[in-house]
């Protein structure tokens, strides 16, 4: 499996404990917000979970142009491999 795949399974499985149902499968055509049906506090809660998930920080700045799966998984590749990872000094993320 691809780390890509492995990212969308992990995706997967943190929508559904942020939704509290299963998901469906993920493609990189989906849009988070319409085909996905979250709201902004859905959003911010995914990002949360994967910014502890994947102990990496996602900026505002980053996100503001993120609107389909695949958009969050290149983002979420281009972090892991940027080395991007959120030291032992950062504060953790507020749950």
């Amino acid at each position: 499996m691809s780390t890509r795949e492995k990212m969308r399974t992990t995706l997967m499985d943190l929508l559904e404990q942020e939704m509290g149902e299963p998901c469906p499968m993920l493609t990189d055509e989906q849009n988070l917000r319409e085909s996905l049906n979250l709201d902004s506090v859905d959003v911010v809660g995914l990002v949360m979970r994967i910014e502890r998930e994947y102990r990496v920080r996602l900026a505002t700045e980053e996100l503001a142009g993120i609107q389909r799966v695949g958009d969050l998984l290149d983002l979420m590749e281009a972090k892991l491999a940027g080395g991007s990872l959120a030291t032992d000094d950062d504060p953790p993320a507020a749950s």
